[in-house]
């Protein structure tokens, strides 16, 4: 017995021991690098020093501003922007027709699968003091500001927003195509109208599917970091410094690894806490 289990498992042995030294291996290293003052330069050895680095950050005030800026820029771009936007889409390609389909499909997805440098330089251009939205709104004769100056946070929200909805909009485009169709006619026959059938019948069938949706582009948006450095490089004055640029800053322009991982190691902890939550949802029964 103990023999054929040892044969079922031989396949898998060398998927482990990757996983194991390229994947468990660094994350363990970057524990430990986390509870000692590392330093890129000037420094012989490092030295353990337990917690030092989390009390520093806990007593921060720009990690404290860079964790309530990766709050907003996750759920403005994330759980309403990116979720809201690519249900509403997908919702109205499946009454539009082929043509109309194929084109917006396009547009969106091509969005999508530029590289994240590039998308931050389409956006900047786009929010630029001199760019192309104050170009249309001076246009129309309406007041113009420097976007990246004085709202720069809501700026890389929306350009993540504008990134990312392709993988939204396929996943819910999915998931809507499996619904029976009797199930809506019937609705519709009873009089229900569209957002009752919406609200009563679609997300609920649809469930999992947003569970799953929301956990996957929250991790994605809790890591944005080429898009943000590409635009703001965190600024003005810190207004835009999710903690993946924070971590930047700290670990490579200021030298300091140790404390660099030990808020990459926070992070992390993050997206486990939105993990175990949306996990908690999706095990839970309609």
């Amino acid at each position: 017995m103990r023999l054929t289990r040892t044969a079922r498992a031989l396949p898998l042995a060398p998927s482990v021991i990757l996983l194991l030294l390229f994947l468990a291996g660094p994350i363990a290293y970057c524990a430990y690098i986390a509870f000692t003052d590392l330093q890129l330069t000037g420094q012989a050895q490092e030295s353990f020093i337990g917690l030092e680095n989390f009390r520093t950050a806990f007593g921060d005030e720009a990690f404290l501003n860079a964790v309530w800026l990766t709050l907003v820029f996750t759920v403005v771009s994330a759980l309403i922007g990116q979720n809201t936007l690519g249900l509403a889409l997908a919702a109205l390609m499946r009454r539009a027709s082929k043509p109309v389909r194929t084109v917006v499909g396009a547009v969106v997805i091509a969005a999508w699968v530029l590289p994240e440098v590039v998308a931050g330089f389409l956006l900047y251009a786009f929010f630029r003091r001199e760019g192309t939205l104050n170009a249309l709104l001076d246009w129309l004769h309406l007041p113009t500001q420097n976007w990246l100056f004085t709202l720069p946070i809501l700026a890389v929200s929306f350009a993540n927003v504008w990134r990312g909805t392709a993988f939204s909009m396929l996943v819910y485009s999915a998931a809507l195509n499996e619904i029976p169709k009797e199930i809506t006619e019937a609705a519709e026959v009873d009089g229900a109208g569209g957002w009752r059938r919406m609200w009563h019948i679609t997300l609920p069938m649809i469930r999992r599917s947003i569970g799953t949706n929301l956990m996957l582009i929250t991790l994605q948006t809790l890591s944005v970091f080429g898009l943000i450095w590409v635009m703001t490089r965190g600024g003005p004055g810190g207004k835009s410094q999710t903690l993946p640029l924070f971590m930047y800053e700290e670990a490579f322009q200021k030298s300091m690894i140790g404390y660099g991982t030990a808020v990459a190691l926070l992070l992390l902890v993050v997206g486990s806490l939105f993990s175990a939550v949306y996990v908690r949802l999706l095990r839970t029964e309609v």
